[in-house]
C-alpha cells in the first residue's frame, strides 16, 4: 500500500508537466484573436514565416507572455515553499512577508537611478529591496525571543502595504517613460516580451536548479532548530543561504509580472496536499502548480472581456485572499 502511494506521489509530478504543456497551449489560442487547436498548431509550424498573421501573434506577443508567466509563477511558488519551511510558518508568502513589495520599491528606484542600466541590474536591485524588506518584517515580527505566525503575516501585509503605497505614489510623480516601463509592477503579464523573459531566465536558470540541489538542507532546516543542529547542520548559515534563495527568486519574479498575489501561498499548500511536505517532491510540484497557476490566470486575464484585459493579479487575489483568511483562522485555532 504505501509503495503504491509513493509511486503514486511520484507520478503527481510528470502529470503536472503534462497538464502545464496543456494548459499553455490552449492559451497560445486565447486572446482579441482567436484560434483553434488546428490554427495553433499550423501557426507554430510558419513560425519563421513573416507573412504568416496568426505566427507572429504567437511569436511575438503570445509565447513570450505565457513562458515569462510560468516561469515566474514558478519562482513565486519556489519562493513561498522555502520560506514556508524555513521560517517553519504556514502563513509565510513572498507577498505576504514583505519581499515582493520591497522587491517592486527597489525595481521602481533602480529605473529611476539608472535608466540605462543592463538587463541583469533590475533583478539584481530586486533582489536587494526583497531582502531588506524580509529583514525588516522579521525584526518587527520578535516578540519574546520567538516570531508567532499570525504576528508576521499581520506585520507582513502592513509593510507589504505600506511599500507597495510608496511605489504607486513614486510611479505617479514619474517620467511617463519610467511609469510606463514599469506597469507590469501592478500584477499584470501583459506587455511581456522577449527583452522581459532574458532578463528573467538566467537568475530562474541559477536559482531554480540550486534550490532543487539544495532539497535536503532545506528538510532539515523544517524539521526545527534542534533536528537541524543535530544532524551537524551550521544552522546560521543554512538559514540565511535558505532565506536568500527563497527571496531572491521572488524578487527576480516580480521584475517579471510584478507582484501576483498569493501565488507563493497557493501553490506550496496545494503541492503538499499532492505529493508530500518533503522538499525533493514539494518543490518540483511547487513550481509546476506555480505555472500553471499564473497561465491559466493570465489566459482568463485576456480571454474574458476581450480586447480588455485584466490583471492576472486580480485574479490570484480573488482566489488567494480567502484560502490566506482560512489560515489565518486555522492557525489562530491552532494556538
Amino acid at each position: 500500500m504505501k509503495a503504491a502511494r509513493a509511486g503514486l506521489k511520484l507520478a503527481i509530478i510528470p502529470l503536472l508537466t503534462l497538464g502545464l504543456v496543456v494548459v499553455g497551449i490552449a492559451a497560445l489560442g486565447v486572446g482579441a484573436v482567436r484560434m483553434s487547436l488546428a490554427e495553433v498548431l499550423q501557426a507554430l509550424g510558419n513560425l519563421g514565416n513573416a507573412d504568416d498573421t496568426h505566427g507572429r501573434i504567437l511569436y511575438d506577443l503570445r509565447m513570450p507572455r505565457i513562458l515569462v508567466g510560468a516561469l515566474c509563477g514558478a519562482m513565486f511558488a519556489a519562493s513561498g515553499a522555502i520560506l514556508q519551511g524555513v521560517v517553519r510558518n504556514p502563513l509565510a508568502s513572498p507577498d505576504i512577508v514583505g519581499v515582493a513589495a520591497g522587491a517592486g520599491l527597489a525595481a521602481v528606484f533602480t529605473l529611476i537611478l539608472l535608466p540605462q542600466a543592463p538587463l541583469w541590474a533590475l533583478p539584481v536591485g530586486a533582489c536587494l529591496g526583497g531582502f531588506l524588506a524580509f529583514v525588516l518584517v522579521y525584526l518587527l515580527s520578535i516578540r519574546t525571543g520567538e516570531v508567532l505566525p499570525i504576528r508576521l503575516a499581520l506585520i507582513g501585509v502592513a509593510v507589504e502595504a505600506s511599500l507597495d503605497a510608496l511605489r504607486r505614489l513614486i510611479l505617479v510623480r514619474a517620467d511617463d517613460g519610467v511609469a510606463q516601463a514599469l506597469t507590469f509592477l501592478v500584477g499584470t503579464v501583459y506587455g511581456a516580451d522577449w527583452e522581459r523573459l532574458w532578463r528573467v531566465l538566467p537568475f530562474a536558470l541559477l536559482l531554480i536548479p540550486l534550490a532543487l540541489i539544495l532539497h535536503q538542507k532545506l528538510d532539515v532546516l523544517s524539521f526545527g532548530d534542534s533536528t537541524a543542529k543535530s544532524l551537524g547542520m551550521r544552522l546560521e548559515l543554512g538559514r540565511l543561504v535558505a532565506l536568500l534563495l527563497g527571496v531572491a527568486l521572488a524578487s527576480v519574479a516580480v521584475t517579471g509580472t510584478g507582484i501576483l498575489g498569493f501565488v507563493g501561498l497557493i501553490a506550496p499548500h496545494a503541492a503538499r496536499l499532492l505529493v508530500s511536505s518533503r522538499f525533493h517532491l514539494l518543490l518540483p510540484a511547487s513550481l509546476l502548480l506555480g505555472a500553471i497557476l499564473v497561465v491559466v490566470a493570465d489566459t482568463l486575464a485576456r480571454g474574458l472581456v476581450p480586447p480588455l484585459e485584466i490583471p492576472a493579479g486580480l485574479l490570484t487575489t480573488l482566489v488567494g485572499a480567502p484560502y490566506f483568511l482560512y489560515l489565518m483562522r486555522r492557525v489562530g485555532r491552532a494556538r
